[in-house]
C-alpha cells in the first residue's frame, strides 16, 4: 500500500528533525540543496513538508474542534463560581453587619436598663471596653487619624471646602486612583481620585501641573448611590459602575484586587451608613416612645382610636434568577436575545408586583433599569436608517414588539416610521430613470405604493393594540406621498412632457392609490392636493400652445376649401371628427375630396377636443375653474377671428363662405365641448353657455361692429 507523502519513515524522519529543539531553518536548507541531485528533489521535499504542514494544520483544528465545547462549559462554569464566591462574600459581609447591629443594640438596652453602669462605660477607656464589636474599637482608635487626614484632603482638592465643611463624624474611609469611561462607547476619559468618606463618595481630578493635587469634580451622597461590577471583557477589565440617578459613570481599578476592595468597602460603608442612620432615628423617637398616654376617662376615645399601620411586606431576593438577574440580561443583550432579556424583566415585575419599595429592592431596579437602557439603545440602534434596510417591514418586526412590551410604543412608532420612509426613500433613488415617461411612472407607482401598502399592514399588525398611533401613520404617509410626488413631478412636468403623457401618468398614479383602499386607506385627496399646482401648470403652458397656434394660423387664413387630394385622406378627417364628437360633419363634405370648411376651424376644433379629453382625466374639483377658464379663452380666439373676419370682409363669395364657417362653430363645436365637459364634470359650465348666447347675438347682427369679449 502506498504511503502519503507525510508519512512513511522518511516522513517520521522528517518530522522529528522539524520537531527538535535545535533545527536551524538556513542550515537544513543549504545541507538539502548540496545533498539534492536536482530540482525534481527539491519539489519533491517541498510536497512533503506541505503535506506535513497540511497534517499538521488539520491535527490541530481537530483538537481545538474536540476541546471547543470543554472551554465552553469551563468558562461557565468559572463564571458561576466567580458569581457563586462574590454572592458568598455578599452574604458574610450581611452577616457581620448583622452581628454588629446586635451588640450595639444590646449594649444600647443594657444602658437603657442601667443608666448608672452606661454612663460608668461612657467614661470608660473604649480601648478597654470588652462589649465594644472589634469595628467600633478601631473605630474609636483611628477616629482623631482620620479626622486629620479629612483635614488634609480638604487642603488637598481644590473647590471642595465650601462643599464639604468639616464636622466631628465625618472621616475618611478609603480612597485611591481611577481612571474614567465613557458608558457608551467605552472610551477613556480621564484620571480621577476618588475619595470615600462615611456618608459620600468625592471624586476629584488630576491637575496637570501641581503633583499631588486635585480640582473638585463631583460628589454624591451615599444613599443614592448604586455600586454594579461590571464583567471583564478584554481590553476592557477590572471597572465598576456608580448609578446616580439621572446619570451613570464607569471607572477602572488599577488591578482586579483594588477593584475588589472598592466594591466590599462601598458596599459595606452604604451599609453601616444605612445602619448608623436607623439607630439615629431610634434614638431620637425613644424619649417620646417611652412617655406612656395619658389616661382618660372618654368611652368615645377607644372608638376613635386607629388601627397601627401595617408592616411593610419583605420581598425575597435571595432568589438564584433574582441575583443572576443583570448579569443575564447582560448575556442576552450580548447575544442579541432581545425577547428573553424582555421575557426575564417582565418576569421580575410580576414577581414584585406592587410590593413596597424597600432599600434591596431599590438597589436591585436601579441596576436593572441601567439594563433597560441598554437593551433600548441596542433596539433603536436596530430600527436606525444606518442599518441595513434589506427584508421589507418585517425585518423591523422583531425590534418594533420588544420595544412596545417594554413599554415604550411612542419611540417604536416613531423608529419604525423613520426605517420605513429611509427605505422608500432608498427604493425610489436606485431607479433608473427610463427614456420613456410613462414606463418609469409605472414602475415609481408600483414600487412606492407597495412599499406604502406593506407598511401600513405591518404598521396594522405590530400597533393593532395602540390605537394612538394611528395618527402617525397618517403625517408618515403625507410625508411619504410628498417624496413620491416630488419625484413624479420632476419625472413628468418638469421635463415639459405633453399634456396626453401628463394625463396618462396621473391617471397610473390614481389607479395605483386606489390599491390603499384594500385596509381602508384613501390617499387620493392627499395626491390631488399635493398635484394640483403641477397640473394648473401643464394646463396653462398647453392653453397658451393651442392659443398661439391658432393666432398663427388666423393670421394666415385665406378662407379657402379644404382639398384633401385623396379619399384616403377624407376617409381619415372623417374618421377624427367623428370620434370627436362632431356626428354631423359629413353635411361638410363635398363631391370628391373637397371640404367646405376652412383648414383653420378643422385644426381648432381637433385641437381643442384633444385639449378637452385629456384635461378631463386630470380634472378634480380643484381644477375646475382652471380648465373652464382655458376652454373659454381657446374659444374666444377663434370665435373673434370669425366674427372679424365677417364684418372686414367684402367678397359675398367669401363671406357666405366664413359664415358657414361660423355655423359649424357655433352649432356643432360648441355644444360639442358644452356637452362634453358637462358628462366629464358631472354638471353644466355656465360660461360655456353664455358663450354661445352670446355668439347666437352676433349672428342675429352680423353688421354689428361689436365682438364678443
Amino acid at each position: 500500500m502506498a504511503l502519503p507523502l507525510g508519512e512513511g519513515v522518511g516522513g517520521s524522519r522528517l518530522r522529528r528533525q522539524l520537531e527538535s529543539g535545535g533545527f536551524a531553518a538556513a542550515e537544513y536548507v543549504k545541507q538539502l540543496s548540496q545533498q539534492s541531485d536536482g530540482d525534481r528533489d527539491l519539489q519533491e521535499h517541498r510536497q512533503r513538508i506541505q503535506a506535513l504542514s497540511e497534517e499538521t494544520a488539520q491535527s490541530l483544528k481537530r483538537n481545538v474542534y474536540q476541546n471547543y465545547r470543554q472551554f465552553i462549559e469551563t468558562a461557565r462554569e468559572i463564571s458561576y463560581l466567580e458569581s457563586e464566591m462574590y454572592q458568598l462574600s455578599h452574604i458574610l459581609t450581611e452577616q457581620k453587619g448583622i452581628m454588629e447591629a446586635v451588640t450595639q443594640a444590646l449594649l444600647l438596652q443594657a444602658d437603657r436598663d442601667d443608666p448608672a453602669l452606661g454612663a460608668r462605660r461612657a467614661a470608660a477607656d473604649p480601648h478597654s471596653n470588652p462589649f465594644l464589636p472589634l469595628s467600633a474599637k478601631e473605630a474609636a482608635a483611628s477616629e482623631e487619624g482620620r479626622q486629620r487626614t479629612l483635614t488634609t484632603l480638604l487642603e488637598k482638592v481644590e473647590g471642595c471646602r465650601d462643599l464639604l465643611p468639616e464636622s466631628p463624624g465625618k472621616y475618611l474611609v478609603y480612597n485611591g486612583d481611577l481612571v474614567e469611561y465613557d458608558a457608551d462607547h467605552m472610551a477613556q476619559i480621564q484620571r480621577v481620585h476618588a475619595f470615600l468618606m462615611n456618608d459620600c463618595l468625592l471624586v476629584a481630578t488630576w491637575l496637570p501641573n501641581r503633583r499631588g493635587a486635585y480640582r473638585y469634580d463631583a460628589l454624591y451622597p451615599l444613599e443614592g448611590l448604586a455600586v454594579i461590577n461590571v464583567k471583564d471583557n478584554p481590553p476592557m477589565k477590572d471597572m465598576f459602575k456608580l448609578l446616580m440617578f439621572p446619570e451613570s459613570r464607569i471607572f477602572q481599578a488599577e488591578n482586579a484586587k483594588i477593584k475588589k476592595e472598592w466594591l466590599e468597602v462601598l458596599e459595606e460603608t452604604k451599609r453601616n451608613r444605612a445602619l448608623s442612620e436607623k439607630l439615629r432615628l431610634e434614638q431620637e423617637a425613644l424619649p417620646r416612645a417611652a412617655l406612656p398616654p395619658p389616661e382618660t376617662t372618654n368611652p368615645f376615645d377607644q372608638e376613635d382610636e386607629k388601627e397601627p399601620p401595617p408592616e411593610e411586606e419583605t420581598v425575597d431576593l435571595s432568589l438564584e434568577w433574582i441575583q443572576e438577574l443583570p448579569e443575564d440580561l447582560d448575556v442576552c443583550i450580548a447575544q442579541r436575545d432581545f425577547e428573553g432579556a424582555v421575557d426575564l424583566l417582565d418576569k421580575l415585575n410580576e414577581y414584585l408586583g406592587y410590593k413596597t419599595l424597600s432599600q434591596p429592592v431599590r438597589e436591585l431596579r436601579a441596576k436593572v433599569d441601567e439594563r433597560v437602557r441598554q437593551l433600548t439603545d441596542v433596539l433603536v440602534f436596530e430600527l436606525s436608517p444606518d442599518r441595513s434596510l434589506r427584508g421589507g417591514p418585517r425585518a423591523t418586526r422583531r425590534a418594533v414588539s420588544q420595544l412596545i412590551r417594554l413599554g415604550q410604543s411612542t419611540k417604536a412608532c416613531e423608529l419604525f416610521l423613520k426605517n420605513r420612509a429611509a427605505a422608500v426613500h432608498t427604493a425610489i433613488r436606485q431607479l433608473r430613470i427610463e427614456g420613456a415617461t410613462l414606463l418609469y411612472i409605472h414602475k415609481l407607482c408600483h414600487v412606492f405604493f407597495t412599499s406604502l401598502l406593506e407598511t401600513a399592514r405591518e404598521f396594522e399588525t405590530d400597533f393593532a393594540g395602540n390605537s394612538g398611533c394611528y395618527s402617525a401613520f397618517i403625517v408618515w404617509a403625507r410625508s411619504a406621498m410628498r417624496m413620491f410626488v416630488d419625484a413624479f413631478s420632476k419625472q413628468v412636468f418638469d421635463s415639459k412632457e405633453s399634456l396626453s403623457t401628463a394625463a396618462e401618468c396621473v391617471k397610473v398614479a390614481k389607479e395605483h392609490c386606489k390599491q390603499l383602499s384594500e385596509i381602508g386607506l384613501d390617499l387620493t385627496f392627499i395626491i390631488h392636493a399635493l398635484l394640483v399646482k403641477d397640473i394648473k401648470g401643464a394646463l396653462q403652458s398647453y392653453k397658451d400652445i393651442i392659443i398661439e397656434a391658432t393666432k398663427h394660423r388666423n393670421s394666415e387664413e385665406m378662407w379657402r376649401r379644404m382639398n384633401l387630394m385623396t379619399p384616403e385622406a377624407l376617409g381619415k378627417l372623417r374618421e377624427e371628427m367623428r370620434s370627436c364628437g362632431m356626428s354631423s360633419f359629413d353635411q361638410y363634405t363635398g363631391d370628391d375630396c373637397w371640404v367646405n370648411l376652412s383648414y383653420t376651424v378643422v385644426a381648432f376644433t381637433k385641437q381643442t377636443m384633444a385639449f378637452l379629453e385629456e384635461a378631463l382625466k386630470l380634472y378634480f374639483p380643484e381644477l375646475h375653474m382652471v380648465l373652464l377658464e382655458s376652454l373659454v379663452e381657446i374659444i374666444l380666439v377663434a370665435v373673434q377671428h370669425v366674427d372679424y373676419s365677417l364684418r372686414c370682409e367684402q367678397d359675398l363669395e367669401k363671406k357666405a363662405f366664413i359664415r358657414q364657417n361660423a355655423s359649424f362653430l357655433y352649432e356643432t363645436v360648441l355644444p360639442v365641448v358644452e356637452k362634453r365637459f358637462e358628462e366629464g364634470v358631472g354638471k353644466p359650465a355656465k360660461q360655456l353657455q353664455e358663450l354661445r348666447n352670446a355668439s347666437r347675438l352676433m349672428r342675429v347682427n352680423p353688421e354689428s361692429t361689436t365682438s364678443v369679449v
